[in-house]
């Protein structure tokens, strides 16, 4: 099992060190071709690994000990089983896919720009991986973080770029803003961990899980809920900042600042995935505290119904891809919320192909539109770049729910457990399905159908070339055929698949009623958006109402928290922090230490006089001093 181990990890390290180290003073074409190499090298990896999982010959594989300290140790460890094997396969193979796209979408950078930024890819990937493939919780959180860095890398990208026009951000500000509310959930995950530590003295996944009873009946520990309620909404708390939920979402869109191989793998098939893969992989312990149904699946729902209102109503290509990301996971955390852990799962896996697809789409257009990406500004772009129309065209089908393409498959399972849970969730959810077809083909409608809004980007519109269409053909093609291992109603061999891992909890009987109350609204959504969008002129888009106001100016949510949050810190940290402890208290400390010093020289200085004579006076005084106090004793 070695050889699987170090053929998934060991060329993306190797790919970080000599990017890293020598990239600058390579050419860009060997930069390229070693980034793809090694992450080709880690999807074969993955692949290899299948087999053997499904064979059963393979269990938890330890490297060596992180740590030790009495009866508590953490060791380096790997786990193999269905859950980490599919997360592996997704994340090696759409993050292959994009490493070649980005050799073309990149090709405009120098050689220490492009190593650089294979170097931030493949780091990632091999964080991401370790996220994944940890088998106990402080594993998972050096990968956690891991992703965090090299999502603020690579947001922040071209970090030497001023803000564009009609952006309400840039890329430095866009991936501090990242960095920071992510740390705000991974505080929370932090300290759900030391709360698994002081009850169960391990970290390790099977430990934990096989002794979780134990927590579930366990004294109240704040607001009269159990120690294992608090654990999984910490962990939780975690994922809301990873994933991108009420009410951490904020930093997601402004994150669109990044390169769009960037937005691809993060914002579609891996990072914020994670928090969905850590409920899922805890399944055992929400299923014991009941957090899913009353925390998880409300913020989640709440989230895709809220988010879907923002994709609606923005101009900004990858601005609506971003909302509808949000959206998304919010449609797996009700999921993994109701206990349907691998419907959430399996819409993990078909977003990251049509959503990798969305974003590369985008991608393709912003490069044929010289980085144009407002909405306005184009249309009729189908007669230009027709690859690039035709795989937008079964990405956003298959995100719309259209019968029999993956996305039908995965939130018709996880909208057969709302109905048969939660009559709200349902309608809710049936609601944001409609959503997401409309706002899906209105983007198309306004940008690839009628005319022209601005000839001279029109005329020098191109299709993109053969190292970017080729990924978005071959995920079109899994956007449209991944259904094919769901089946409906998690009767799939994906589900097979998983069913070993994942505790998945049936409640009712099944009916096709959910199905056709989704599909009736997505296809009206479909409908309503090339009907009342295309052809519509920069004037009539512009022309806006007393209800698309609010979700256009996205709900004035970052200027609450402006208000509300942002300003005071930097207030109280100009008046208390700087003003009063900074310059009067740890300067007052220093600058007062700094006196007494220089008024005890000012004493001290008079003794030396540089005449001999007080010298000896005080020689002969020190003398005599001694003498004496030995008389004494």
């Amino acid at each position: 099992m070695l050889a699987p181990t170090a053929l998934l990890f060991l060329p993306l390290l190797a790919g970080v060190l000599i990017n890293g180290l020598l990239g600058a003073k390579l050419p860009k074409w060997f930069s390229a071709a070693l980034g793809c190499g090694a992450m080709g090298a880690s999807f074969l990896g993955a692949l290899i690994v299948v087999p053997l999982v499904s064979g059963g010959a393979v269990g938890d594989q330890v490297l060596w000990t992180w740590m030790a300290a009495g009866s508590f140790s953490v060791d380096v460890a790997l786990k193999y089983d269905a859950l980490s094997c599919v997360m592996a396969l997704i994340i090696t193979g759409v993050s292959f896919l994009i490493h070649i796209y980005a050799a073309g979408y990149m090709s405009h950078e120098d050689e220490r720009g492009l190593s650089r930024f294979y170097t931030y890819l493949n780091l990632f990937v091999f964080s991401m991986l370790v996220l994944v493939l940890g088998n106990n919780y402080a594993l998972m959180f050096v990968g956690w973080e891991g992703v965090g860095l090299c999502s603020y890398l690579l947001i922040g990208f071209w970090y030497d770029r001023e803000r564009k026009t009609g952006d309400s951000t840039y890329p430095s500000q866009a991936a501090k803003k990242a960095f920071i509310v992510n740390r705000i959930g991974d505080f929370g995950f932090l300290i759900a961990i030391f709360l698994m530590f002081t009850t169960f003295g391990t970290l390790q996944f099977d430990a934990i899980f096989s002794n979780a009873q134990i927590a579930e009946g366990g004294p109240a520990l704040m607001w009269g809920k159990p120690v294992l309620w608090w654990i999984t909404a910490l962990l939780f708390v975690g994922a809301i900042g990873k994933s991108a939920q009420i009410p951490l979402y904020v930093w997601l869109p402004d994150a669109m600042q990044g390169p769009t191989p960037v937005s691809a793998l993060i914002h579609a098939a891996t990072m914020v995935t994670a928090g969905v893969y850590m409920v899922a992989r805890s399944n055992v312990l929400y299923t014991l505290a009941g957090t899913g149904p009353s925390l998880v699946a409300p913020v989640g729902i709440i989230t895709a119904a809220f988010a879907a209102t923002m994709a609606l109503t923005s101009f900004d290509f990858k601005g609506v891809l971003a909302y509808s990301t949000v959206s998304q996971l919010g449609y797996m955390f009700v999921g993994v919320g109701l206990g349907a852990y691998g419907a959430g799962v399996a819409h993990l896996m078909t977003h990251a192909f049509f959503k990798g697809l969305l974003f590369l789409t985008a991608g393709s257009v912003l490069h044929a539109m010289r980085d144009v990406g407002d909405i306005r500004r184009m249309g009729g772009l189908s007669r230009k770049m027709p690859i690039t129309f035709v795989t937008f065209v079964v990405a956003a089908l298959a995100i719309a729910g259209f019968p029999f393409l993956s996305g039908f498959f995965s939130k018709d399972a996880i909208l057969l457990a709302a109905y048969q849970q939660s009559q709200w969730m349902f309608w809710l959810g049936a609601i944001a399905a409609g959503l997401t077809a409309l706002y899906m083909f209105r983007l198309l409608a306004i940008a690839f159908l009628g005319q022209s809004r601005d000839q001279k980007l029109f005329d020098a519109a191109h299709e993109s070339p053969w190292v970017m269409t080729l990924p978005l053909i071959v995920l079109a093609v899994l956007s449209a055929t991944a259904g094919a291992v769901l089946g409906l109603h998690e009767d799939g061999l994906f589900y097979r698949f998983l069913a070993d891992v994942l505790n998945a909890e049936h409640h009712g009987t099944t009916t096709m009623t959910p199905m056709f109350i989704s599909v009736a609204l997505g296809l009206a959504g479909m409908v309503v958006g090339i009907l009342i969008y295309r052809g519509k002129s920069v004037d009539q888009l512009n022309r806006g109402n007393a209800i698309s106001a609010l979700p256009r100016a996205k709900w004035y949510v970052d200027e609450a928290y402006d208000a509300a949050i942002v300003r005071p810190i930097h207030e109280a940290s100009r008046w208390v922090l700087w003003r009063f402890v900074d310059k009067w208290i740890i300067d007052g400390i220093v600058n007062a230490s700094a006196g007494a010093v220089y008024a005890v020289g000012g004493v001290l200085r008079n003794v030396q006089t540089g005449v001999v004579q007080t010298y000896a006076a005080l020689i002969l005084a020190g003398a005599v001093v001694l003498l004496f106090v030995k008389g004494l004793l």
